[in-house]
């Protein structure tokens, strides 16, 4: 079923809409399923180097309200087993994640972090941070020093759109220990492939188990015939 640019994102299909594994792999689009079956149909981009890499692509503000919804929900079911206290939403598509895994949590209020510096923000709360979709335009991530008394001896949980390398990960990790905060999980609308397990790991190992996500996708290269397929790490 081929999709226009314009289409992805914008609906849950039911479970078996798509295969899952075709013989002759992917085209344009991955179908990620969640925990249920059903499927959400992510694009299939290109990765800057030689074409042969490519990653299915998940863009939360560009989604339909039913896809954020089923995401929220699936996020939120996740969350649960934590017993999470404060909800922390990472810029700049986890925000609207976060409120929406709060709110299904029964929280007043989510805490959001931010890239854009307010005059009295501190250096001494923030850390720099990139992305596998801008590695080269990295950006200082803040925390509100006003907001440390929500956060403080409480049972705080991470909530961001997608882990790759996990780089921008890392920069909340680093960002909340400078004020003394270890996340009890971290829960993703997308899990996109396992290179962020070694970078994660390297830092808290025991945080690996403690980070799940609504869907899952993995890293995928060329085949001679043109297709895309998983790559095996």
């Amino acid at each position: 079923m081929p999709l226009a640019p314009h289409e992805f994102w914008q609906t849950v299909f039911p479970a078996g809409t798509f295969d899952t594994a075709p013989s002759d792999g992917f085209s344009d689009l991955y179908p990620a399923s969640l925990a249920d079956g059903r499927q959400i149909a992510l694009p299939i981009r290109v990765l800057p180097g030689d074409g042969s890499r490519a990653v299915a692509s998940m863009i939360v503000n560009q989604a339909s309200f039913a896809v954020e919804d089923a995401l929220s929900d699936a996020m939120a079911a996740h969350a649960r087993a934590y017993g999470p206290e404060v909800v922390i939403g990472v810029p700049t598509l986890g925000l609207p994640l976060a409120n929406g895994v709060a709110r299904r949590l029964g929280h007043g209020r989510m805490v959001a972090l931010g890239t854009s510096r307010k005059f009295w923000y501190s250096e001494e709360l923030s850390a720099p941070m990139s992305s596998i979709t801008s590695p080269e335009h990295a950006k200082r991530l803040y925390l509100d020093p006003r907001m440390l008394p929500l956060l403080e001896g409480r049972r705080v949980l991470v909530v961001d759109d997608v882990i790759s390398s996990g780089t921008s990960m890392l920069a909340v990790l680093k960002l909340l220990a400078k004020a003394g905060i270890r996340p009890v999980a971290s829960i993703f609308a997308m899990l996109q492939g396992d290179v962020w397990r070694q970078a994660i790991g390297a830092h808290d190992a025991s945080l690996v188990t403690r980070i799940h996500g609504a869907i899952a996708s993995p890293r995928l290269i060329r085949t001679e015939a043109g297709a895309w397929v998983p790559l095996r790490s």
